[in-house]
C-alpha cells in the first residue's frame, strides 16, 4: 500500500536517472517502453515505501502489462481492506472483521490468557493494541530509515561516500548525509531526500 508521505509509489531508475515515478502499472508501462527503445542502461524498479527491488514481468503488450499489475494491485488492496473492513452485528452495532491466524504459544501463556477478561482472543488483541500505540511511532521511525538504508545499498553503494553516509544516516547526522552524498548524481539525491523526509516526519510524529 502507497505510503501517504510520499509523493508516489514507485520509481525507476535508469542507470543514474530517474526514469518514471507513479503507480505500478504506469511505471512498468514506462520501463516497457524504454527497454523497447533500446535503453542500455540497467534499470531498477523500486518500491518507494521501503525501497524493495521490484520484478517485473514485461511481457505481452502494454496492455497486457498494465492490466496484469492492476489485477494484481486490486487483490493486494482487497486484502488489506478486507482485514479492517468494518461488518455489520446487527442494528447499529459495527465491529472490525475478523481474520484467523495460527497463534503458537507455550502453555503458561494459554494458562495466563484464559484468565483474561473476554478471553484469549480480547486479551491478545488488547495487547496488540497497546504494542501499537506504545512503540508505532518507533517503529514507522525504523521503517523509514531502513528505507534509505537499503535504497542506499541498492543505489549508492559503490558511490563515493557511501560508507560515511550510512554512518551518518544511523547517527542521526543529516547535514553530515548531505555533504558526503552532495557529489552523486541528482535524480539519487532526489529520491534520497523524499526518503530522509519521510523519516524526520516519523521521528517528529
Amino acid at each position: 500500500m502507497h505510503d501517504a508521505r510520499l509523493p508516489y509509489a514507485f520509481v525507476a531508475f535508469a542507470g543514474d536517472s530517474a526514469l518514471v515515478r507513479g503507480d505500478l502499472p504506469s511505471v512498468a508501462v514506462a520501463v516497457q517502453r524504454a527497454v523497447a527503445a533500446g535503453e542500455a542502461r540497467p534499470i531498477v524498479v523500486l518500491d518507494a515505501s521501503n525501497s524493495q527491488v521490484i520484478d517485473l514481468d514485461l511481457r505481452g503488450s502494454e496492455m497486457d502489462v498494465a492490466a496484469r499489475l492492476s489485477v494484481e494491485t486490486q487483490a493486494t488492496t482487497a486484502g488489506e481492506t478486507a482485514q479492517v473492513a468494518i461488518r455489520a452485528c446487527g442494528p447499529g452495532r459495527p465491529r472490525l472483521g475478523v481474520v484467523s491466524r495460527e497463534v503458537s504459544l507455550l502453555p503458561r501463556h494459554w494458562d495466563w490468557l484464559k484468565t483474561q477478561r473476554g478471553g484469549a482472543s480480547a486479551a491478545l488483541r488488547r495487547l496488540v493494541d497497546e504494542a501499537r500505540r506504545n512503540t508505532g511511532a518507533r517503529d514507522r521511525f525504523v521503517a523509514a530509515q531502513e528505507a534509505v538504508d537499503r535504497y542506499l545499498r541498492v543505489m549508492a553503494g559503490d558511490r563515493p561516500h557511501y560508507e560515511e553516509a550510512l554512518r551518518a544516516l544511523y547517527a542521526g547526522r543529516e547535514g553530515d548525509l548531505t555533504t558526503h552524498s552532495a557529489t552523486w548524481p541528482a535524480d539519487i539525491r532526489a529520491h534520497l531526500d523524499v526518503l530522509l523526509q519521510r523519516c524526520r516526519e516519523a521521528r517528529a510524529s
